[in-house]
């Protein structure tokens, strides 16, 4: 159950541990954690936030979602679609969090192609959705993947009031490092 297992929304969550806040997403930080935002270049807005962690990847992303209904069952159909387009495999599977894709998508480094495992994970919470990449060693090692489901799990999302279409970003942005945060080095940040 979402409502009591992660990720949060910002209502249920209350009060919690020191946070990494990153505007729309609060996230637990976990020592050797590195975080990297994404940026647009053409906007120099923040898409997306990046953690690497022992050999895997999480990347997340917030968007808003309709009070009614989730955006996760049409999206799922889409990556699906992009993926065997561009010569890649997906299948959905059902996972910790639900369904979600487990996919092998083609990758091009230094002129020559091989392909990279990753499972795309979708969550609905209360006008939100939160999209989460999953690649290095938890695409396919369960003790790694453990690890990565829990951080996923322990992500708080501030979906705040403003109206906003579905499916837009909610707001990234870079964290704000107090006195006592650098002197206790919880994780690297890397931005």
């Amino acid at each position: 159950n979402r409502a009591t297992e992660g990720p949060l929304d910002e209502v249920e969550a209350g009060a919690i541990k020191p946070a990494v806040d990153l505007g729309s997403l609060r996230l637990d930080p976990k020592r050797g954690m590195q975080l990297r935002l994404e940026v647009d270049k053409s906007n120099n807005r923040a898409v997306a936030v990046t953690l690497e962690y022992e050999g895997s990847t999480l990347q997340l992303q917030p968007f808003a979602a309709p009070r009614s209904s989730g955006l996760w069952h049409g999206i799922r159909s889409q990556i699906m679609d992009q993926i065997i387009k561009q010569g890649g495999k997906a299948t959905e599977v059902e996972g910790p969090f639900g369904p979600e894709v487990k996919a092998s998508v083609p990758v091009q480094a230094g002129g020559s192609f091989s392909t990279r495992a990753v499972r795309f994970v979708g969550i609905d919470g209360p006008r939100w959705f939160l999209r989460a990449v999953i690649g290095g060693h938890a695409a396919k090692d369960a003790t790694a993947a453990e690890t990565i489901h829990q951080m996923i799990r322990n992500v708080v999302v501030v979906r705040g009031s403003i109206p906003m279409p579905p499916r837009e970003l909610l707001p990234l942005r870079v964290p704000a490092t107090s006195d006592s945060e650098q002197a206790a080095p919880v994780t690297d940040v890397a931005l």
